[in-house]
């Protein structure tokens, strides 16, 4: 049964998720404040959080950068009431894998939840067949397919489950060109003319965390009006 952590200050909103969420078969702790949230992050021990960006006292920033400091990989849901761009491109910024906008429709929460749980749990782009490993190794950077591991120079690089299937989608296959909408089908399982800001900040993180520069980084390159490729150089 997957256990979703709710951190949401408005009662109404809080309980109202909270039981669509157990009537789709989730274990459920729902919490008012980012204190107490952060507290049930290690405790509770989620598979994914469900985080709203406006919380009284702990912001719901900083609450995101608080749980990305004791967990790199755990999948982070945003909800805000806001849908301006700063905002939102902040809050992704900050480590969450994608958002919704309230007032939050269960349906829709439900597939988000669902598409990041299987991110977590696997079914990466170019995996290699049953039982035969594949390390695909670029320069300094090494991509364990089966393992859904990656490592720069040796050392491990913690990603979050859309930054690796990111990460794996693109290197697949190097030098192709992928757009946004591309990746956003490919990583997010958004069918829809989707968020092209979900796409340039998973990117931001992933060049942060393999220490690419950002005038000329040397593996994730932007393609100008298009979108991102690979390059195995």
């Amino acid at each position: 049964m997957p256990r979703v952590l709710l951190i949401e200050d408005d009662r109404a909103v809080r309980e109202g998720v909270a039981l669509a969420l157990r009537r789709q078969g989730h274990e459920v702790a729902a919490v008012e404040t980012g204190e107490a949230g952060l507290e049930r992050v290690r405790t509770f021990r989620p598979d994914v959080v469900v985080l709203d960006l406006m919380l009284p006292g702990m912001p719901g920033l900083d609450v995101c950068r608080g749980i990305r400091a004791l967990d790199q990989t755990l999948p982070i849901i945003m909800a805000t009431a806001r849908g301006e761009d700063e905002d939102i491109v902040v809050g992704l910024e900050s480590g969450a894998d994608d958002y919704v906008v309230k007032p939050v429709q269960a349906r829709v929460l439900e597939a988000r939840i669902r598409a990041v749980l299987r991110r977590a749990g696997g079914g990466a782009a170019g995996g290699g067949r049953a039982g035969i490993p594949k390390i695909d190794t670029y320069g300094e950077l090494s991509i364990d397919r089966a393992g859904l591991s990656v490592a720069l120079r040796g050392e491990p690089i913690a990603l979050a489950p859309s930054e690796l299937r990111l990460l794996l989608t693109l290197s697949v296959s190097p030098g192709q060109v992928f757009s946004r909408q591309q990746l956003l089908e490919a990583v997010w399982e958004h069918s829809y003319h989707g968020d092209a800001r979900l796409v340039d900040a998973c990117v931001k993180r992933l060049r942060a965390k393999m220490g690419e520069p950002p005038r000329d980084p040397r593996y994730i390159q932007t393609v100008r009006g298009f979108g991102y490729r690979f390059a195995a150089r």
